[in-house]
């Protein structure tokens, strides 16, 4: 008979790992006091993304820096941090009309994992995955709550490698490389110990949302906090358009429909041509010498 080792340590290695004092007794409680105790963990998050602002405000300007080179935004991750990252990287194009490749994710598992668990697909490295796509010129950024994700460190490796530059989005502060940004998202232990899906889940869900538009607004795809670089391909978007350009000028729903008009459904060419009181070939050729900023734009013009 073999006797029992007593030599064994359990390591916690994430935060996120450990139990939660405050919910020891969240299985003995009525209902409502279990989503109670579930809220009071989620109002700690915004805190916890308030504190990783000046690491992700350097992120952000990396992104900027290699969209505008020519490069490309890669997400890498797994699990929830892995289906969070695809999903904010499939809403870049209908929401700001950005082009399908500038933001690409990669996702342990492929297709499949996005809406079944695939067991072990995280251990492997990404670096094959960020081989195969990407560049010097790009910015990879890696998502897990860990912090030790073997496919995301794996793939800001590789990145390091290429020249690319590396942001790793981490709900632990410990991690085994060092990239140029470290997000550190300080969401602690969860209201059930290990389900990242929750504090950790949100607090990346923020921080994703927050980058990309973030990103989007440097490049000139908003005006002010409008939506202005969509282009009206059918009646639905027509008429948010329309909407869009009258909040924008001011001016009647008839004049804001003729300028799109003469913008062939261009909302950005419209709105420069309505605001600098140019013909809209001379509102294209601004916001095509000013990388489509609009108030770049309107700033040549007036000048």
């Amino acid at each position: 008979m073999t006797s029992p080792r007593n030599d064994v340590v359990v390591r916690v290695e994430s935060p996120t790992e450990q139990r939660n004092p405050r919910t020891a007794d969240i299985d003995r409680v009525p209902t409502l006091d279990v989503l109670r105790m579930i809220n009071d963990e989620d109002r700690t998050v915004p805190a916890a993304v308030a504190r990783a602002l000046p690491d992700l405000a350097i992120a952000v300007d990396l992104g900027v820096a290699a969209i505008s080179s020519g490069g490309r935004v890669h997400y890498v991750g797994a699990g929830t941090s892995g289906r969070l990252a695809t999903l904010d990287a499939a809403e870049l194009v209908p929401t700001f009309n950005a082009p399908d490749d500038w933001f690409v994710a990669h996702h342990a598992g492929g297709t499949e994992a996005l809406v079944r668990a695939v067991e072990e697909v995280e251990d492997h490295s990404g670096a094959a995955q960020i081989r195969r796509y990407a560049t010097g010129k790009d910015l990879v950024v890696g998502v897990t709550a860990s912090g030790r994700t073997p496919f995301v460190i794996g793939a800001l490796e590789e990145a390091h490698t290429l020249g690319a530059r590396t942001v790793l989005v981490s709900n632990n502060a410990s991690v085994p490389f060092t990239p140029d940004v470290l997000v550190t998202l300080d969401t602690g232990p969860e209201a059930i110990a290990g389900s990242t899906r929750m504090k950790a889940g949100s607090a990346q869900k923020l921080v994703l949302t927050s980058f990309s538009t973030a990103v989007m607004v440097k490049l000139g795809r908003t005006y002010s906090n409008l939506m202005v670089s969509m282009r009206a391909t059918n009646a639905k978007l027509r008429g948010r358009t329309i909407r869009i350009l009258h909040e924008a000028t001011g001016l009647p729903a008839n004049d804001c429909e003729q300028a799109l008009a003469e913008s062939s459904g261009d909302l950005k060419v419209a709105l420069v041509h309505l605001l600098a009181g140019v013909p809209a070939d001379r509102a294209a050729a601004a916001l095509e010498d000013t990388q489509g900023h609009v108030r770049d734009a309107l700033g040549r013009l007036a000048g």
